[in-house]
């Protein structure tokens, strides 16, 4: 799942940076605190194959020394694909620079999916213990009607391939445990020209001070944005937003309840879906659970004039709410930080030029539908290291080779999200409506829900693909 830089949040964005393209366009809200995992460094990378004539010192501490031929790395973005990045260059001998336009670390922020595509990575690149699984063994998810009846349904966990049920931050603080000792991070720093030549990128930088912004322009040899779906990379070196942003008429709300469901255990969830429009509980075994509306709009501006409340509270009338759909509506309506933004693909005929490069929601945005972003970034991370480790002296041919492998796996992402994922989320008309329904009371008998994961498992297998492996 894949959440994306939100119109709307609950308190101010940082400053600093250029501002986004479009005016509403606002920074990552997120909620609650990720744990920290500390883990060991994996070893099980082959050396480097860089092109040294001595091998690189790669910098363990502070002020340690490296050496000078070191191919030096931009990662513009500080989320999972850019930590991910960071990592796998710093293991194939790069020297990383990760910048964040944020004042500092975000929290953990909302639920994710980890299909096997993600797991495989993660257990490849030594982190996924540290990742963790925060799925309880005996949730249960209920379809409900606003009446309060409910059935056992299928929750996100019971999908084939049983994707981990996590916070976004999980992945990025198992990844930061790793990377940070090693890697010269800078917040609240932003690119605002990039200017590429044969031998290098040139990047003037803005950093944020406070009481005042400096800039400064520096060279490196690959500048890799994994600054999400409005990237400042993108829009710098391909063109504004609007060539490649795909609107999907959909809009999204989420924030953390502030505790359990009332009616409801700790560890289960539930679904309201109606034709256009659907609310989902996530629940967690340690960790309150997360909301998700979602709704269609043939006005997907007009939904940003008014407070996000209001416009769910239209989307999901004029019929009474009901006691669950009211609760949910006060919850996000009384939250701190919460995320209300439409929702979008990113679909661009390349993904390069000869030093730059986009990764995760900036080059391709599945979209939460798809429930593949989480994997697509640390897979095209790790993938990445191994083709630039694989071309040594020549990162257009690594560039080129990793388009190449990657694109047809997120086609098929793509496809899915705006299609099969789309509407398991959001049932489209009565037909996808009354499909869900009786897919629901076959899901409530043992049998049946053998027979459902079954058929089901011919869609998901795509998401059980180790595309990094190579």
């Amino acid at each position: 799942m894949s959440w994306p830089s939100p119109r709307w949040r609950a308190t101010p964005p940082p400053t600093g940076g250029p501002p986004p393209s479009s005016p509403s366009a606002r920074s990552y809200a997120a909620c609650s605190s990720a744990k920290a995992h500390p883990i060991t460094i994996p070893t099980a990378r082959p050396p480097s194959t860089c092109d040294h004539t001595s091998p690189p010192k790669i910098p363990q501490r502070e002020g340690e020394e490296i050496a000078m031929n070191t191919p030096r790395a931009l990662i513009v973005g500080m989320g999972i694909g850019g930590l991910a990045t960071a990592m796998r260059l710093r293991e194939i001998g790069w020297e990383p620079v990760l910048i964040e336009r944020a004042s500092g670390r975000r929290p953990a922020g909302y639920f994710i999916g980890l299909f096997e595509t993600g797991r495989a990575t993660a257990q490849r690149m030594g982190v996924l213990d540290a990742i963790g699984n925060r799925a309880g063994a005996d949730s249960i998810t209920y379809d409900i009607e606003r009446s309060g009846r409910r059935r056992p349904g299928m929750g996100y966990g019971d999908l084939p391939g049983g994707p981990r049920l996590i916070l976004r931050g999980d992945i990025e603080a198992a990844l930061y445990d790793v990377v940070a000792p090693h890697t010269e991070i800078r917040y609240g720093t932003t690119p605002i020209a990039i200017d590429e030549h044969a031998d290098g990128v040139d990047v003037t930088l803005r950093t944020d001070q406070g009481d005042g912004a400096t800039e400064t322009t520096e060279r490196f040899d690959l500048v890799v944005g994994a600054d999400g779906l409005r990237s400042t990379v993108r829009r710098l070196t391909f063109g504004p937003d609007q060539e490649f942003m795909r609107p999907l008429s959909h809009i999204i709300g989420a924030t953390i309840l502030k505790g359990p469901l009332p009616g409801y255990r700790p560890q289960d969830g539930i679904v309201l879906a109606e034709p256009g429009r659907s609310v989902w509980t996530f629940p967690f075994t340690d960790h309150h659970p997360g909301v998700l509306f979602n709704y269609r709009t043939g006005d997907e501006d007009a939904q940003f004039r008014r407070p996000p409340i209001e416009s769910l509270r239209r989307a999901f009338g004029p019929e009474p709410t009901g006691p669950v759909l009211e609760y949910l509506l006060q919850q996000f309506e009384q939250a701190d930080d919460y995320l209300f933004d439409s929702v979008h693909q990113v679909e661009m005929p390349t993904w390069h030029t000869d030093r730059t490069v986009l990764l995760g929601d900036s080059a391709w945005c599945l979209t939460l539908y798809s429930g593949m972003g989480a994997s697509t970034a640390l897979a095209g991370a790790d993938l990445l290291g191994t083709l630039l480790q694989r071309n040594p002296g020549n990162i257009a041919r690594a560039l080129r080779e990793w388009d190449q492998r990657l694109r047809p796996f997120i086609d098929v992402q793509q496809r899915g999200g705006r299609t099969q994922g789309l509407t398991m989320f959001v049932p489209q008309s009565r037909r996808d409506k009354a499909i869900r329904t009786f897919t629901q009371s076959l899901m409530s008998r043992p049998a049946g829900k053998r027979v459902m994961k079954t058929l089901a498992a011919r869609q998901f297998k795509e998401k059980s693909i180790d595309i990094a492996a190579v």
